[in-house]
Order: structure tokens, then C-alpha cells, then sequence
């Protein structure tokens, strides 16, 4: 088992990701849905600084995933590997920069909203919802397809644990049944954002388990 201050600063990156997500998530003020509502705005302005401070950290817990993921490979991604793990880390990036993107599109859009419907009509509101409504609908599918992008790459990147056992068996298999999860309940359950949200959860718990498992144990390279 390798374990020295490159498994040491991917494990803590792997937790850092996981406090920042769900710790910006958690903490935060108020939670917006699939679709902005005018009840959105009138919540948010209620703290509107320390709601952008949450989605910050919140949004920045999704970078930490990426340093993770590419310092995972770093570590990990040599021969006979890489031939699984890259492209299946490489997959996990381009879904969490997919799953950050939309998410800084609900912080920019929530906190400019304030200022926009502030001493506005009902109908006024509702007349700016409407205006957004086209691009919150396209946002709605980098969150479909930013989980289905990490859930493919979180598939291969598990085969590739398990195959060269690079860490313990179960976790190996904990990722590629997180992946095939993520991809299975997009594809196969007709939109509902409902459904959607414990993935979120579930993979806070895999960032946490993977970070604790690299501090503890390392990674196995013996091939």
C-alpha cells in the first residue's frame, strides 16, 4: 500500500470537497428548486449576503471535487491503470465543471433576482420569472446531464478499483453502483427534480468515505 503525502492531500481533498458541498448546502438560508418562484426572491433578500456566501462554498466544494479527482489520478494513473481510471476520472471532472456551472447559474440568478423584483408588482415579478424561464430550463439539463456524465465516469473509475484492487473492494463497488444509480434514475425516471436530490447526498457520503479511506489506508499499486 502506498501511503505518503500524495494519498495524504488526495484524501483531504476528497473530504474538503464533501465539507464545502454539503456544508454550503446544509447552512444555507434557503434552497431553490428546479424553477425559480417569486418566493425565491423574497427569501433570499432576507439574508442575501450570507446566502451568497453559502452557494459560494457550496459552488467551490464542486472545484475541490475536481482537485480531487485530478490528484486521484495523478497518484493512480499509471500502467496497466490509466486505461480505466483516466477516462473515468476525466468523466467525473467534466460532469462536476457541468454540475458547477449550473449551480453558479441558480447563485447569480438568485442573488441578481433580488435586486430586480425588489418593490416590484406581483405581476411585475412574475412578468422577470418568465423572462428567465427559458434559460433555467436549459440549466435544468446541466444538472441532468452533469450527474449522468459523473455517473459514467464514476462506472469506469470503479472497474478500475476493483479490477487492480486498488482500494478495498467494497469501495470499489460502492462507486460503480453510485455511477450506474446516478446514470439509471435520469434515465429511466421521467424528469422530477424530487428524485434527483439524494444523489447529492450520496455522494457527499462517497467523497467522505473515499477521503477517509486514503488517509487511513492509501492506494494499492502493487501491479
Amino acid at each position: 500500500m502506498k501511503k505518503n503525502f500524495e494519498t495524504k492531500f488526495t484524501g483531504w481533498s476528497f473530504i474538503a470537497a464533501a465539507l464545502m458541498l454539503w456544508g454550503g448546502w446544509a447552512l444555507s438560508s434557503h434552497h431553490v428548486g428546479e424553477y425559480f418562484v417569486a418566493e425565491d426572491f423574497t427569501a433570499i433578500g432576507e439574508n442575501v449576503w450570507y446566502w451568497i456566501w453559502m452557494y459560494r462554498i457550496h459552488i467551490f466544494g464542486w472545484v475541490t471535487m475536481a482537485i480531487a479527482m485530478f490528484a486521484l489520478v495523478a497518484v493512480i494513473s499509471k500502467r496497466p491503470f490509466r486505461v480505466l481510471i483516466l477516462p473515468g476520472a476525466g468523466m467525473v471532472v467534466v460532469g462536476t465543471f457541468t454540475l458547477a456551472i449550473a449551480n453558479a447559474y441558480y447563485y447569480n440568478y438568485g442573488a441578481w433576482g433580488v435586486g430586480q423584483t425588489a418593490g416590484k408588482t406581483v405581476a411585475e415579478i412574475q412578468e422577470f420569472i418568465n423572462s428567465i424561464l427559458y434559460t433555467n430550463q436549459y440549466v435544468t439539463c446541466f444538472i441532468r446531464f452533469g450527474r449522468i456524465f459523473s455517473g459514467v465516469g464514476l462506472v469506469l473509475l470503479g472497474a478500475g478499483l476493483v479490477k487492480w484492487k486498488i482500494v478495498s473492494i467494497w469501495l470499489g463497488w460502492f462507486t460503480i453502483l453510485f455511477g450506474l444509480a446516478a446514470m439509471g434514475i435520469i434515465l429511466l425516471i421521467a424528469d422530477n427534480f424530487e428524485i434527483y436530490k439524494p444523489m447529492f447526498h450520496v455522494k457527499v457520503i462517497w467523497l467522505a468515505v473515499m477521503g477517509v479511506f486514503l488517509l487511513r489506508k492509501g492506494v494499492n499499486l502493487s501491479e
